[in-house]
């Protein structure tokens, strides 16, 4: 008697907030027997399929995590046992989201799968800082980089040539990414966003320059359990010149209030 193999559903969570993943990504949820989740997931997604059986499948860089061949195991071995079931990947499953690994175990088992796609990172930190990857007459081209390494003898030395950089998973590598840009030509003016936890209440934002980010050690600005997202590019002009101005205005101010203030007035000449 041959066994009715169940479908796989690789979901994209979108890029942290609940209501961020697509209609059809939360359907499947609501209707899914058994879900494999990322330690990205958002908790709060896990309450869309409350009648089905959760697996954590956590996969962090630098941390303790499933390997990549257990999971694909996990999934071939559920398609046996359920009929729906349900891969919740953070981001979109298709951008460094191993889902070639997955699809392939899956389809080598005759297994039924489908894709839906999710809001990756780099789209909603340009839309949270409202500034386009592309720009027309300064940039014409996108380049995603992930700055995870397959094994200990992977390197970063070859930088796609693109306008805009997006660098996935770099907090650790902000002053390498910053210095190997420097030397292969790039201004040490070129503008710098820096976004943690996108899209959700922990989310922080750091505009600096590749000057600067040579300089910066990342790790100790954001939150180790945080995603982390660098862009880099002339796209970004319009809002770095605009925290420049924010920047401006309050120094502007606490000197006023300085110079209006006649303790900090004689404080001042005190040190002087």
């Amino acid at each position: 008697m041959s066994i009715q193999l169940g479908k796989v559903y690789l979901i994209g969570a979108g890029p942290g907030a609940c209501d961020l993943m697509t209609l059809r990504g939360a359907k499947l949820l609501a209707q899914a027997q058994i879900v494999f989740y990322d330690a990205l997931v958002d908790p709060s997604m896990l309450e869309l399929c409350p009648q089905a059986k959760l697996v954590a499948v956590g996969k962090r860089c630098g941390k303790l995590s499933t390997a990549q061949k257990f999971i694909d195991k996990q999934l071939v071995d559920a398609a046996q046992k359920y009929q729906h079931i349900v891969r919740l990947k953070g981001g979109d499953p298709m951008i460094f989201g191993r889902a070639d690994e997955e699809m392939t175990a899956l389809l080598q088992h005759g297994i039924e799968l489908e894709v839906v796609p999710g809001i990756t990172s780099a789209l909603a930190a340009a839309a949270s800082i409202q500034s386009s990857l592309t720009l027309r007459g300064v940039a014409r081209s996108v380049a995603f980089i992930t700055m995870a390494k397959a094994n200990e003898t992977s390197d970063i030395q070859q930088t796609p040539q693109a306008d805009t950089l997006i660098y996935y998973m770099g907090r650790k590598d902000g002053e390498k990414i910053a210095s190997q840009l420097i030397e292969q030509g790039r201004s040490k003016l070129t503008p710098v966003v820096v976004i943690e936890a996108i899209s959700t209440a922990k989310e922080r934002k750091l505009f600096t320059y590749l000057g600067e980010l040579q300089n910066l050690i990342l790790d100790q600005w954001s939150h180790a359990d945080s995603p982390t997202i660098i862009m880099i590019g002339e796209a970004f002009s319009r809002v770095a010149q605009e925290q420049q101005d924010k920047l401006d205005e309050l120094i502007h101010r606490e000197i006023n209030n300085r110079v209006q203030d006649p303790v900090a007035l004689t404080n001042c000449r005190r040190r002087a």
